[in-house]
């Protein structure tokens, strides 16, 4: 009788070359660290539901943390005048706020009594308190000292709202840039608090106007103004299929957080980050 031998892998000539032994290597999961990853899901709640909205947000976050990486890169290409590459960095982080409202229709498959399952086990966590989604909005403009709040109980994430709060948006460096190529900005829009939300400025809007009506002189400000109009619609569906799913899920109860729940998400649609590039399209 002849012994048995261990399997040594597959015969198919098609695997020869692959390797197969990572006892000594980094594997495809030592490298994306997916013990850590994957553990990182711990539902509070004995409903089975409660999986899909660990990861839904979990997921979102990872997403936010690359918004964050390519807006730091974009800005920096913009206060150097490679509008090239910002015009990369600013279309990739539109594509991934695509995914972000793809992920709403996921999360949109729960129903009110599935919620209702594991709310108490949320105590009082909400998407409110995320302060990458914070950042984002700061580098965005929508600036708001009182949003500092939520993260005082964690020095190391109120230093990066406080960061994002403290420096100039995407918009200031746009505006800035503006004003490098000889446009006529006005002083105080250029030495503005920048912890302060955007506001309309005649000569931001005059600059802009003046860029569209002649795109072929000023094409790459032009490019510039459509990528962030991309921006902020990618952002307002991103926006807008948030109310919709809360309200689809939860009605018009409170939120977890505190706040009015969709009453204050429909507010948020109403906030506009680039005033004068939407503005201008009334009179060109």
């Amino acid at each position: 009788m002849t012994p048995s031998t261990p399997d040594d892998g597959p015969k198919d000539p098609e695997w020869h070359a692959a390797r197969l032994d990572f006892s000594k290597a980094m594997s495809y999961s030592d490298y994306l660290q997916l013990d850590a990853v994957l553990d990182a899901q711990r539902p509070l709640s004995p409903d089975l539901n409660e999986m899909l909205f660990i990861i839904q947000h979990q997921t979102s976050e990872l997403w936010m943390k690359l918004i964050l990486h390519e807006l730091d890169r974009a800005m920096i290409a913009i206060r150097t005048d490679a509008l090239p590459q910002a015009f990369k960095m600013l279309a990739r982080v539109s594509r991934i706020m695509e995914q972000l409202v793809g992920a709403w229709t996921v999360l949109a498959t729960m129903t009110p009594p599935e919620y209702s399952a594991i709310r108490p086990s949320l105590s009082q966590s909400s998407g409110f308190q995320s302060f990458q989604y914070r950042a984002i909005e700061f580098r965005l403009g929508n600036k708001n000292r009182a949003m500092l709040a939520p993260h005082r109980h964690n020095a190391a994430r109120l230093a990066v709202v406080e960061a994002a709060l403290n420096a100039p948006s995407i918009y200031d460096e746009t505006i800035a840039l503006i004003a490098r190529r000889g446009f006529a900005i006005e002083a105080a829009v250029l030495a503005r608090d920048v912890t302060m939300p955007t506001v309309p400025d005649a000569s931001v809007e005059t600059a802009w106007a003046t860029i569209y009506k002649n795109p072929e002189a000023h094409w790459d400000l032009y490019e510039l103004g459509e990528e962030l109009v991309d921006l902020e619609d990618a952002f307002r569906l991103w926006r807008f299929r948030h109310v919709t799913t809360v309200e689809r899920i939860i009605g018009f109860k409170r939120g977890t957080g505190g706040t009015d729940g969709v009453g204050y998400l429909r507010r948020m649609l109403d906030v506009v980050l680039f005033p004068e590039l939407w503005r201008i399209r009334t009179a060109l």
